[in-house]
């Protein structure tokens, strides 16, 4: 496929992207996905190269599907444990960066707690390099992959009605989706615990509602987020029970959205706090497995355009 250039080096957030550098990663996305339905899942466009997943947080979907992603395109793939790394030495995270570009990988994928700590990385090795969730600040491969999903599940984005509900303040996937969709002709509302809500100047004009029922109303889309248990034992307002009461997503709750919105959540789950199960499992409502199909396609498309120039393609 002939592809239109991409004019990033690395893919640090959907802050620094146009709609149309989201449109092109997603179209490149597609062919994926079809690939990947296949018995036979090999692509030797990334051959020779090496990758490196750097995660210094845990992760189930991410990691595997990086990972899945970069050995169906064919690459060398590693994985950096910091169990047994010299990080627990001490070491800090640029030397960690500086030693493991010293091997020449030809991309790197790094997730860490802290905010910013890809874009650091980034600034000091000669490799590409994508964000896999740092800190509160994003995380713009599920971004992504959320889109696509409600691409190919909708047949568009442009128009719809899509809730964000829960711990709004300290998630990454909320603020990069906060980017993303509006960019892609969305109309987002976000919903939670007043003490889990940005204040409404920092989200430049999106809706924000403390009454989950009232954003709910007319939604295409509903994405749920997976509300921390320490946050609610630290001094939240409301219980397990009662954040699931008036925040929970229940098939009643789903009857004040459009007839037939979708059902969206990043994962990990905590059924019956922020999702019913039964809601969670039902494949004609619930776009969540969805999501972690969509989240492979695109991480290779990342791992393919992000390599091109190295390629010489």
């Amino acid at each position: 496929m002939t592809a239109a250039p991409f004019p990033h080096r690395h893919l640090l957030g959907i802050e620094g992207l146009s709609a149309d550098d989201i449109r092109f990663i997603l179209d490149e996305a597609e062919q994926w996905v079809d690939f990947n339905r296949q018995p036979r899942k090999h692509d030797k466009r990334l051959e020779g190269l090496t990758q490196f997943n750097v995660f210094f947080e845990n992760s189930t979907r991410t990691l595997f599907s990086f990972e899945a992603a970069g050995k169906r395109l064919g690459a060398t793939v590693l994985d950096f444990r910091v169990a047994g790394s010299s990080v627990h030495k001490g070491e800090s995270l640029i030397d960690t960066a500086l030693t493991l570009d010293a091997m020449r990988p030809d991309v790197m994928v790094v997730r860490h707690q802290s905010t910013g700590a890809p874009a650091e990385v980034a600034a000091a090795v000669d490799c590409a390099v994508i964000n896999a969730g740092d800190g509160t600040g994003e995380h713009p491969t599920q971004a992504l992959l959320d889109a696509l999903t409600i691409r190919r599940r909708v047949g568009r984005i442009e128009g719809l009605k899509v809730v964000i509900c829960g711990d709004i303040r300290h998630s990454r996937v909320a603020k990069s989706n906060l980017l993303s969709l509006p960019r892609l002709g969305a109309e987002v509302r976000v919903a939670g615990p007043p003490e889990l809500l940005p204040s409404p100047e920092s989200l430049g004009g999106i809706p924000v509602f403390s009454d989950f029922d009232e954003s709910i109303e007319g939604a295409d889309v509903v994405m749920m987020l997976r509300i921390q248990r320490e946050r609610l034992e630290s001094g939240l307002s409301v219980s397990l029970e009662d954040y699931h009461a008036r925040y929970g997503l229940t098939s009643e709750r789903l009857a004040r959205a459009a007839p037939d919105a979708i059902v969206m959540h990043p994962g990990p789950m905590n059924r019956g706090v922020e999702i019913d199960g039964e809601l969670a499992d039902d494949r004609s409502r619930s776009a969540i497995l969805d999501q972690v199909e969509m989240g492979v396609a695109v991480r290779m498309a990342c791992l393919d355009i992000l390599t091109r120039e190295r390629r010489g393609g």
